[in-house]
């Protein structure tokens, strides 16, 4: 039987780099979002997750064998954020009921399975690091639980086989994105070259001097394409990360090299981005009509609130991948690579300096 992908989520940071490596593996792809983005090799399907009527007529004739879901919704409170992102996942197994085409799901989530929710984030009685899936979950609510809940429940109904895949922080290309380390990074960067603010590290002391690891989007495309392709993998739950670990000590002086800019010494004071750019939509508007770049509004390329939330954390925070590596996945990602590698794509893209 041929193999057909749906990526739910296509226009954000994992499911465009989902939807690219699969269409690049030959796969016939059809990306669901929104509001869809053009992409090479992808049939676009605009559908709602919360509409189950839009999901029908999104979905009329699809036949996915393949699905791959990279998409929630932020909600003021996690009660909220339950709500409605198990709804999405719920509405959309129900519009796929029909076709009986589907034979394995790959759902994204992230550490916050071990970290706890963005209300009680880093904080509490949290696992040892580094983090491994037979850790389990924790004794709070959280929407990720919610999420795998949903996709196991239609698994037992509709007989399909699944996988879950646990990112740390993720570095990928997308506008529009409600968590985007990277281009955050890259438009703070930006912003500082242009007028000559200090380039300060905004997190916690912890982050500087610790260990930690993250997640390239492209790496975790390909090991949700390992997953579908490997029989031990199915009905697992997996840790993802690029394979090395830095101190951010290291990194920062990396980044602010490749802007060909000086990083200020930290000293301690934790600095959020949240609070550095509070007025900046005005400067970005005004840097991107005299240079030229492609997308004027802040609100669209940066996202400091999620920036704090990973470079604040008072916790090392490292990621075990023994249980894939048994498998055989054995890709590898340098992490300051994976940032170079996006920043020459949004300064090709003119959406940085």
């Amino acid at each position: 039987m041929t193999n057909t992908a749906l990526v739910v989520g296509a226009s954000g940071v994992v499911g465009a780099a989902t939807a690219e490596v699969l269409s690049q593996a030959g796969w016939p792809v059809l990306g669901l979002a929104r509001r869809p983005a053009t992409q090479s090799g992808v049939a676009a399907l605009a559908g709602d997750l919360l509409d189950p009527s839009s999901l029908r007529e999104a979905l009329a004739g699809a036949a996915p064998t393949h699905v791959f879901i990279a998409t929630w919704l932020r909600q003021e409170t996690e009660a909220e954020n339950i709500r409605v992102n198990a709804a999405m996942v719920r509405n959309l197994f129900d519009a796929l009921r029909a076709s009986g085409s589907v034979r394995h799901v790959a759902l994204v989530t992230g550490l916050k399975h071990y970290l706890g929710p963005f209300e009680s984030y880093g904080k509490g009685t949290l696992p040892q690091t580094p983090f491994r899936e037979d850790q389990g979950r924790l004794d709070v609510e959280n929407f990720y639980y919610a999420q795998e809940d949903e996709v196991f429940a239609a698994a037992a109904r509709d007989g399909f086989a699944w996988s879950v895949h646990r990112p740390h922080t993720i570095i990928g290309k997308a506008v529009g994105n409600a968590m985007n380390m990277g281009t955050t990074l890259a438009v703070y960067a930006s912003i500082c070259k242009t007028t000559g603010r200090p380039f300060r590290f905004p997190g916690s002391e912890t982050q500087w001097r610790s260990l930690t690891d993250m997640t390239d989007a492209r790496l975790l495309a390909r090991h949700m394409l390992w997953a579908t392709e490997t029989p031990a993998a199915a009905n697992q739950d997996f840790n993802v990360v690029n394979g090395d670990v830095f101190r951010w000590s290291w990194m920062w002086e990396r980044i602010a090299a490749w802007f060909e800019l000086e990083a200020e010494p930290f000293d301690g004071v934790v600095r959020p981005l949240e609070e550095q750019m509070a007025d900046d939509a005005t400067v970005w508007r005004d840097i991107a009509a005299r240079r030229g770049l492609a997308e004027p509004d802040l609100g669209r390329l940066a996202s400091p609130w999620h920036t704090d939330a990973d470079l604040g954390r008072p916790i090392e925070v490292v990621t075990d991948m023994s249980k894939s590596r048994r498998m055989g996945f054995a890709l590898y990602q340098p992490t300051d690579d994976a940032f170079y590698a996006l920043f020459e794509r949004l300064r090709s893209d003119r959406l940085i300096l």
